[in-house]
């Protein structure tokens, strides 16, 4: 990378992440300063004691985490078939369409959403009534099962998803790769699962780095909808409490870095035990002869 950037521009390029690491630490330095100085009483940690004594912060952070969970799941699990589907067709046509489905959300504001979300569940159960989805939709307006959040999250995210997904493919040729495996014998599962599917760790991992981020930090459809996730009892549990606005809205970034950081070291541990597998098993074949 260094080799690519000319000699004149070199010792700018230090000068620019300095100013861009000043322009994100000096805020949150700030901030938490803000937190822990009280005029008249120094340096104190009670705006962080009053968060974990707050009512329903621990209810809160649980749905919150639930559903980032099922989103990454349910909008991989939508996601990646399809785009899978699309590059090993080889259709252009397919392609534009997917492209243009899974980016429509982004031209949509969450308002107009929620709007036609909340229109979809006052038609649903009185035209279905006769039918067994009646229960899935009684269900769905229970503020308790957050079933209808979790589908309005799967749509927000299907940009980025989609996006992210899109690019892993664009650099694997997976048509050759699933080509070579179903010649040597394995099952369309297996060409998926074994072949394809492990030279998209990158992008899986972004995918979900960005779905997960949407779903802690997303509060207009929740609040809108009814319900409570960390995002919304981070307002309601605010008020006019300056400091504890503040250490909750710190708290929730470093809770959104923790769990980064924790899905990276899963993928890379996977990565590592898959890069030194074919090694062992190479030694023992060697030592056998």
């Amino acid at each position: 990378m260094a080799r690519l950037i000319p000699a004149g521009l070199r010792p700018w390029r230090g000068a620019v992440l300095g100013i861009a690491a000043l322009y994100f630490l000096v805020p949150l330095l700030a901030a938490a300063v803000f937190t822990v100085d009280v005029p008249g009483q120094g340096l104190t940690l009670d705006s962080y004691a009053q968060i974990f004594a707050a009512d329903g912060f621990t209810t809160a952070l649980l749905l919150s985490l639930g559903l980032a969970l099922t989103t990454v799941a349910l909008a991989l699990l939508l996601t990646l078939p399809a785009a899978l589907a699309v590059r090993l067709s080889g259709s252009g046509r397919l392609r534009a369409v997917l492209e243009v489905v899974c980016t429509l959300p982004l031209v949509v504001p969450p308002v107009a959403l929620v709007a036609g979300i909340g229109t979809v569940l006052k038609w649903g159960p009185d035209h279905l009534s006769t039918t067994p989805l009646y229960d899935t939709f009684v269900a769905v307006q229970n503020p308790d099962f957050p079933l209808v959040l979790v589908l309005a999250y799967v749509v927000m995210a299907l940009p980025f998803v989609h996006r992210s997904l899109d690019a892993g493919l664009r650099a694997v040729d997976v048509r050759t790769l699933v080509e070579a495996a179903r010649d040597l014998g394995a099952s369309w599962p297996r060409a998926i699962f074994s072949v394809v599917l492990p030279n998209l760790r990158t992008a899986l991992l972004n995918a979900s780095f960005l779905t997960l981020a949407l779903v802690l930090g997303e509060f207009t459809v929740a609040q809108l909808l009814g319900f409570q996730p960390f995002a919304v009892w981070i307002v309601q549990a605010s008020g006019s409490n300056a400091q504890l606005s503040v250490a909750v809205s710190l708290l929730s970034l470093v809770l959104t870095w923790v769990l980064l950081l924790v899905l990276t070291a899963v993928f890379r541990t996977r990565a590592d035990r898959s890069a030194r597998t074919p090694r062992s098993d190479k030694k023992k074949k060697e030592a056998g002869a």
